[in-house]
């Protein structure tokens, strides 16, 4: 059945191979206007990015007929070619064979926008593996397992 209407919010964090801190500060926007155009080539919406050193955040509102999965490995893969391509890190870049997603609902898209577009002052005071840590157990609570 065609999905006509809908709001599916995702919240992705990609991850440098390693951690390693391989996006340059001087190629950040670069690289997010070139992941926003992909998102938009792909029939979603991009809200807000940031492009940190080692890892990135970005908020979507996805085309129901693309998975959470499916949107990732597109931007992951077009992303690590298009930084090695035009030689924007000083090593070769690669992303995490595995991202994040978390459903955001509509009343919480602003304050998630605001949470990346603030990255930058956000990372002095808590650094990218504590932050990744706390959203593991954020939504870890959410979880609820049927097993029998």
């Amino acid at each position: 059945m065609k999905i006509e209407y809908h709001n599916l919010y995702t919240h992705f964090i990609l991850i440098t191979h390693k951690r390693v801190p391989l996006i340059p500060g001087n190629n950040r926007e670069r690289i997010e206007k070139y992941i926003t155009g992909v998102i938009n080539n792909n029939n979603s919406k991009l809200y807000s990015i940031y492009a940190n050193p080692e890892h990135v955040h970005f908020l979507v509102s996805r085309s129901p007929r693309l998975s959470e999965e499916v949107l990732a490995t597109i931007v992951a893969e077009s992303s690590s070619k298009f930084i090695n391509d035009n030689k924007l890190s000083t090593e070769i870049f690669g992303w995490q064979q595995s991202a994040s997603a978390f459903s955001v609902s509509k009343s919480d898209v602003d304050n998630v926008c605001k949470y990346i577009f603030n990255q930058p002052e956000h990372h002095k005071k808590v650094s990218s593996t504590k932050e990744y840590d706390s959203f593991m157990k954020h939504y870890q609570k959410t979880l609820k397992w049927d097993i029998r």
